[in-house]
């Protein structure tokens, strides 16, 4: 027997119709909450929960105070990983937005145990959150020992390499990377920021940094929606020689 298809999902189809034939475009917003719940007879409730699987696939996003938009196609992000300067970039090769906020605060148990410091030890915080035009594409927070922090971290920049010269001012050279990659929800916080579906699953990604003396120099802490992200890592192996008897 064929199920009946919910009342939310036959609203998702018709919006989505709505989008994709061109009577809204992308960038525009829909009509409001209250609106469509009148125009489809339902709740503010059921018409919410339609719009949350909209929401899920990347089409719609929710601005907080001002509505839901129709999102321009997304861009994929690759993270490129294995190296001592892995960096986000955008695949299509269009540069991002990037606005940087710095903060001096102390080390909880998670960064002093990633860093290797005592708790309560003084970091320098780089909150990175970039942009894809008016839309936010990813965030990252990057942690450094204060003694380590660079001075002219620009406040807004179009690409990251900038900010990573900027950290690698005042260290060694770099002579491992590690990184932990999973999957998980977004917390609230991070669905506000970058406008996602709290349903939507993000790529968590945590990376340290050690320099040539093995002092851990960087935490960084990255956050890549699940509806756009692409890790890649690359491992080269060292063939053995073989000893002969000849």
């Amino acid at each position: 027997m064929q199920s009946v298809p919910s009342r939310r999902h036959v609203i998702a189809d018709d919006i989505r119709n709505t989008i994709s034939t061109g009577q809204i475009k992308a960038g525009e917003c829909l009509p409001s909450e209250a609106q469509l719940a009148s125009r489809y007879a339902v709740s503010t409730a059921t018409l919410r929960s339609a719009l949350s699987v909209l929401q899920g696939e990347g089409l719609v996003e929710k601005i907080h105070g001002k509505g839901n938009f129709v999102r321009y196609p997304l861009r994929r992000i690759t993270y490129i990983g294995g190296a001592c300067t892995p960096r986000t970039e955008p695949s299509f090769g269009s540069a991002l937005r990037v606005s940087v906020r710095t903060t001096i605060l102390r080390a909880d148990s998670q960064l002093a145990g990633l860093l290797g410091v005592s708790s309560r030890s003084p970091l320098t915080e780089f909150f990175c959150l970039s942009h894809e035009g008016k839309s936010p594409h990813s965030l990252a927070r990057i942690y450094v020992p204060c003694d380590l922090s660079p001075t002219g971290i620009p406040v807004e920049s179009h690409c990251c390499k900038s900010i990573e010269a900027k950290l690698a001012e005042l260290r060694p050279p770099l002579a491992e990377v590690r990184e932990r990659v999973c999957a998980r929800p977004p917390t609230q916080e991070e669905a506000a920021t970058l406008r996602i579906s709290p349903a939507l699953a993000v790529l968590a990604i945590t990376r340290v940094a050690a320099d040539v003396t093995g002092r851990m120099v960087e935490a960084a802490l990255l956050v890549l929606p699940g509806d756009r992200a692409d890790a890649f890592f690359t491992t080269h192996h060292i063939a053995n020689e073989r000893t002969s008897g000849r």
